[in-house]
């Protein structure tokens, strides 16, 4: 079921967690991977929300 909201995810432990390290390389997912799904908040909360979390 889809949702509206923003979601960050870890691919490799979540999504594709399981899939071998070849796989996900194949993929072009790394272990820093981070998934960025962008829902329809106003996009300055958006941008905030990041900013606040890349600062912590």
């Amino acid at each position: 079921m889809a949702d509206a909201k923003s979601l960050v995810i870890h691919p490799a432990s979540t999504t594709h967690s399981q899939l071998t390290e070849e796989e996900l390389a194949d993929q072009g997912i790394s272990p820093a991977t981070i998934r960025l799904s962008i829902g329809i908040e106003n996009s300055e909360d958006i941008i905030a929300d990041l900013d606040q979390a890349f600062a912590g």
